[in-house]
């Protein structure tokens, strides 16, 4: 049984980039088990992200284990925690976690008035999103450079995206704002939006729907 406490969390530098195959290759086998994911990246696109200090690997001994890493959009208006690959064999034990936490801790660190968001299909990934201040959030509300989302040419589920117009996907988009974290902005607090927050936006139809069962008890 695999244990955190043989596992160094860190910044990914160039000492990590005879990683970077073996962590694309983790990325393929992951995506192709689950009919969806991420899309592979270039060996020049990851080799450059450990360069830039802007990567968090994972590592036991020799072996890679884990790795995140993290991209800007709009004049750095937002950043996005990506590629999230955990090798199933450290899967199960609070991994990918201690990967996510380590980068979002970077990202603020980084980018402290940046929105940090990220695309998932991976239910784990949305409750640790969440533990991190994370809010599902429908795509409109994403970032719209379009470098981004040509990023997503390479998932199996492209095709979905490029159907609906980029407004959905089998991905569940989710979004941290600094400025949930400031309560008072001249005299007045900023309401942190939930979940149910979102059902008139996303689900029209069951806001409908609870209107009238709220109307009917009155």
């Amino acid at each position: 049984m695999k244990s955190l406490d043989n596992i160094r969390v860190e910044v990914a530098s160039e000492e990590h980039l005879k990683f970077v195959d073996d962590i694309n290759d983790a990325i393929d086998e992951a995506s192709k088990k689950r009919g969806t994911g991420i899309a592979r990246r270039t060996y020049e696109y990851l080799s450059s992200k450990m360069q830039e200090g802007k990567a968090i690997i994972a590592i036991e001994g020799e072996q890679f284990a884990g790795f995140c890493y993290i991209e800007t959009w709009q004049e750095k208006g937002f950043v996005a925690n990506s590629g999230l690959i955990v090798r199933e064999e450290y899967r199960g034990i609070g991994l990918a976690k201690a990967i996510k936490k380590k980068a979002f801790e970077l990202s603020r660190k980084k980018y402290p008035n940046s929105k940090i968001f990220g695309l998932t299909t991976g239910l784990a990934v949305m409750k640790i999103n969440h533990e991190l201040g994370y809010r599902p959030v429908t795509f409109s509300e994403l970032t719209l450079d379009d470098q981004f989302w040509k990023g997503c040419q390479g998932c199996v589920n492209h095709d979905i995206l490029e159907r609906t117009g980029r407004s959905k996907c089998l991905c569940t988009g989710m979004l941290y704002d600094p400025a949930w974290e400031k309560p008072v902005v001249n005299g007045s607090p900023i309401k942190k939006r939930s979940l149910l927050d979102l059902i008139p936006r996303i689900k029209p139809g069951l806001a409908n729907k609870k209107n009238k069962l709220l109307n009917r008890n009155k």
